[in-house]
């Protein structure tokens, strides 16, 4: 188990950021870690995989590829899965699940190849297990096994994570779509805030919804490892041991920078929606970050610096038909709608107005908004300086840098070769 292939999915555009981070984990470096499209490969121990687990903020899974092979059709998928030597990693009392992804498979149905797999680890168990073999459960299997279908190669893998990796264990209170953990780690990552040490700027998110990001930047301020409180699919397998496992989350728990009694806190969310704020806030305390994050109602359009000192401001706003302000400019609109409030298809008021209030009070801060409206720059009468592609599940969105100067409605732009 000391010479694992380790597979991590991640959204298209964050690869570079996962690689930097799985290198500061496991302290992997050339062959052993390589980036691929969608993720990274890494080659790693068993005790490697754990950490990676505990500590990834921007990973999906933590896959480990069992068989790499060619393959032409489904018979092909049948024989590849049953010389998987599955019996090492469960038994036929733990429940399977298989899934098949694929790009550019000649595969008709890839449902079909999936079950063509499960066959193929349930006749494998038969045979060593006298007759017995594992259930199948959709909804809740110990095991997942992952299928990747190229034109003419396929990959297995099994999974170590159970549940996503972007499921933290604190975030119980949420609005509508909310912004997954990983992809606000992800921003975090591409504005650089998360690479600081010792003093960061402060940290303002004013449409925090149920308060992600800022919870996100307080964990990651604190150290406090993003899988602490939640459990994994790995604690299930053959290979566990639990003593082991107990020295690494001793270890993440003993890495932990505590709040230091009377510090003021540096980072800030607000929101127009009151109910949200109290998400947030029951969502930090979950979070272990309450003294350390402060949350705030407010209308973007009117809520001044949280601090005196200029710092960053990351959000991801609502946009389309579910933009909308509150007070006193949603009262002008709609009797305060608030969130939920229309203000044009594509939000281009709702920007224009915050473009504005930001040049007007926010002079010396550095603006950061992800959004999938390419032309977001042109209706906030504003030059980005950096736009980073990244992707919001199924979404192509842009990250948008704004670097705010009194009174200028533009700024030099910075070139980033990481930027499209």
């Amino acid at each position: 188990m000391n010479q694992l292939q380790l597979f991590l999915p991640c959204a298209a555009g964050v690869e570079d950021y996962l690689a930097q981070e799985v290198h500061g984990i496991t302290g992997r470096v050339g062959e052993d870690l390589l980036t691929r499209r969608g993720g990274v490969m890494v080659r790693a121990s068993w005790r490697d995989a754990m950490r990676l687990n505990l500590h990834s903020r921007l990973a999906q899974r933590v896959l480990v590829q069992l068989s790499y092979s060619d393959y032409r059709n489904e018979q092909d998928l049948y024989r590849a899965a049953s010389e998987v030597a599955w019996e090492i990693w469960f038994t036929p009392k733990h429940s399977i699940k298989v899934e098949v992804t694929a790009q550019h498979s000649p595969l008709n149905s890839l449902n079909f190849a999936a079950l063509k797999i499960k066959d193929a680890v349930c006749d494998r168990f038969r045979a060593k297990a006298h007759g017995v073999r594992p259930d199948v459960n959709t909804q809740w299997p110990d095991v997942r096994i992952y299928a990747h279908l190229t034109t003419d190669t396929c990959s297995l893998y099994i999974d170590t994570s159970g549940e996503p990796l972007f499921k933290r264990g604190w975030r119980e209170d949420k609005g509508e779509a909310p912004l997954k953990e990983t992809l606000a780690a992800a921003m975090l990552a591409a504005c650089g805030w998360a690479d600081g040490e010792g003093e960061r700027l402060p940290l303002y998110d004013p449409c925090c919804g149920s308060g992600t990001i800022a919870i996100e930047a307080a964990q990651i301020a604190c150290r406090i490892a993003p899988g602490s409180l939640r459990r994994f699919a790995f604690e299930k397998y053959l290979p566990f041991q639990a003593h082991v496992w107990s020295v690494v989350q001793q270890e993440a728990a003993d890495a932990v920078r505590p709040r230091v009694a009377g510090q003021v806190p540096l980072i800030f969310g607000s929101d127009v929606s009151h109910r949200m704020v109290d998400f947030a806030q029951r969502n930090a305390e979950r979070a272990g970050v309450a003294k350390l994050v402060e949350f705030r109602g407010g209308d973007a359009l009117q809520r001044m610096p949280p601090c005196p000192m200029p710092g960053v401001m990351l959000l991801n706003p609502p946009y389309g038909e579910r933009i909308g302000v509150a007070g006193i400019a949603g009262e002008a609109r709609g009797k305060g709608a608030g969130r939920e409030l229309a203000v044009t298809e594509g939000g281009g008021e709702f920007f224009s107005q915050l473009a504005a209030h930001w040049k007007k009070n926010y002079s010396g801060w550095t603006g950061w908004i992800l959004t999938p409206d390419l032309k977001l720059p042109s209706k906030m009468r504003l030059k980005e300086s950096r736009r980073v592609p990244l992707w919001n599940g199924p979404i192509e969105c842009r990250l948008f840098r704004f670097d705010m100067v009194l009174g200028a409605a533009r700024s030099k732009a910075v070139p980033d070769k990481r930027s499209d």
